[in-house]
């Protein structure tokens, strides 16, 4: 399955503006932009992963309580329909118009107090509810201040803001935040004066650099650097909804900050395993996104089964259901950081760049440890690595431009409640067997028999290629 899945991938590889000087010019100027990606093998194709298959292990996915997996979100979510017989498939319009009903206040207002919010608005969707978010909230005058690792999703909302100050700071790093603010203030006379806000946008976990954000540090450099209180964050929990916190309420009920963070986005299409996405705030943030958010405003609302289904998921996590599989995946992630780090190959391969994993470094003294973890190699052996993942049976996936900045491409690792100790043990030996096998490239150097200067993996893949 994994060397069907991979020649599939490089058959879409393969350039094909070349052979298009006879066709339409809309279909070869598309293909010639397409070219561009294929040239560095960044081509997106639709792929089946293995694990579906039953025929690789998963460590991609975003079920990451396993909701999916095990059939606990389908059986909550079959319940909930049974008890509501007479539901519409349809909602009938815009929230504003026709598509607002009891069933969605009901649980939107279920949603809020779970989360210690005063209100929630159920959207499509994470990429919508930023997009809504971060086109609404702002006002003339108001500057944003964001963790240059934010979501697309973030960027994209921010592109159709109305404010025009937009100034990033270093990921994680409290003291640019702080020049950032500083910076924003000189050259922002009426925010200095309180009279328009910063607001700041930051998210719970980064997914694709598996680190949680050091929220209260930035909360109280807020406070100091902007005493008038006209400094308002906006925390994006989509990947800590269900894995962080009681009873996955996310990072900001974690440290009990409901009533320090004025926006707070939760999606319902990872850890829930649904679909979906909330907006948690005040009556006027709501009101806001009802009446300036042109996603809300313009498009059908959230039908009955849509919203059955985000009912289910925060069914199992207010009983308790889940608390077990949240536990287990810091207890997973874990047992790799200890695993990995004690192999003997483990200090050579670092020392040489041939591995690396940041996040791995004083694992275990930090309270929280994200359920995602990024894999580094050279960047020329990032497809390398990948290659020998899958036909090993492990289910992984490179990050590349544009999802990371050019030239820090990675492996993303997810770790799921339904992973095994086993499981894991066996994800470390067979990267620690790709660290030996190119350790031995390396240093055999130029003198290497015949072939040796490319891994087994990849030889099958590109031989795989030269039969597409």
């Amino acid at each position: 399955m994994a060397e069907a899945m991979l020649a599939s991938w490089i058959k879409n590889q393969k350039l094909k503006g070349p052979g298009m000087k006879d066709a339409p010019v809309f279909d070869r100027n598309l293909e010639e932009a397409l070219d561009v990606r294929r040239a560095d093998h960044g081509m997106y194709t639709r792929n089946k992963s293995a694990w579906k298959m039953g025929q690789a292990i998963d460590f991609c996915s975003n079920d990451l309580l396993s909701l999916g997996r095990t059939g606990q979100i389908r059986t909550a979510f079959f319940d909930e329909l049974s008890r509501h017989p007479d539901f519409s498939l349809y909602s009938g319009g815009s929230r504003l118009m026709d598509g607002n009903y009891d069933y969605i206040e009901q649980v939107e207002q279920e949603v809020a107090d779970f989360h210690g919010a005063e209100t929630a608005l159920i959207v499509g969707s994470g990429y919508e509810a930023n997009g809504a978010i971060y086109s609404a909230i702002p006002r003339p005058g108001d500057a944003i201040v964001y963790d240059e690792l934010v979501h697309a999703s973030t960027h994209d909302g921010m592109a159709h803001s109305l404010s025009l100050c937009k100034m990033p700071f270093r990921h994680q790093d409290v003291d640019s935040f702080r020049d950032i603010l500083v910076s924003v203030l000189d050259s922002q006379p009426l925010i200095k004066q309180g009279s328009r806000s910063i607001i700041v946008s930051v998210e719970s976990v980064y997914s694709m650099d598996g680190d949680v954000c050091p929220i209260k540090e930035l909360l109280e450099v807020a406070k100091e650097v902007c005493p008038k209180g006209n400094v308002v964050f906006c925390m994006d929990e989509a990947h800590g909804t269900g894995v962080l916190g009681p009873k996955g309420a996310g990072l900001v009920s974690a440290l009990g900050l409901e009533k320090e963070i004025a926006v707070r986005l939760h999606t319902c299409g990872k850890a829930m395993a649904s679909t979906g996405a909330v907006i948690l705030g005040n009556a006027t943030v709501r009101n806001s996104l009802m009446n300036f958010a042109r996603s809300v405003i313009y498009t059908t609302a959230p039908s009955f089964p849509i919203v059955a289904g985000i009912r289910a998921g925060y069914g199992l996590l207010e009983t308790g259901a889940t608390q077990k599989l949240q536990e287990n995946i810091q207890r997973l992630v874990k047992h790799f950081f200890r695993n990995i780090t004690s192999r003997p190959i483990w200090n050579k391969a670092t020392e040489m760049g041939i591995l690396s994993i940041p996040v791995s470094e004083d694992w275990d003294s930090r309270e929280w440890l994200a359920h995602c973890v990024p894999l580094w190699t050279r960047q020329r052996y990032n497809y390398w690595l990948v290659f020998h993942l899958q036909l090993a049976g492990i289910s992984a996936f490179p990050i590349d431009y544009p999802t990371v900045p050019k030239g820090q491409s990675r492996i993303r690792l997810m770790f799921h409640s339904a992973n095994t100790e086993a499981e894991v043990e066996t994800l470390v030996s067979i990267i620690c067997d790709f660290a030996q096998e190119m350790i031995e490239i390396e240093e055999s150097g130029e003198s290497g028999e015949a072939g040796l200067k490319m891994p087994k993996a990849a030889q099958q893949v590109y031989a795989l290629m030269a039969d597409v």
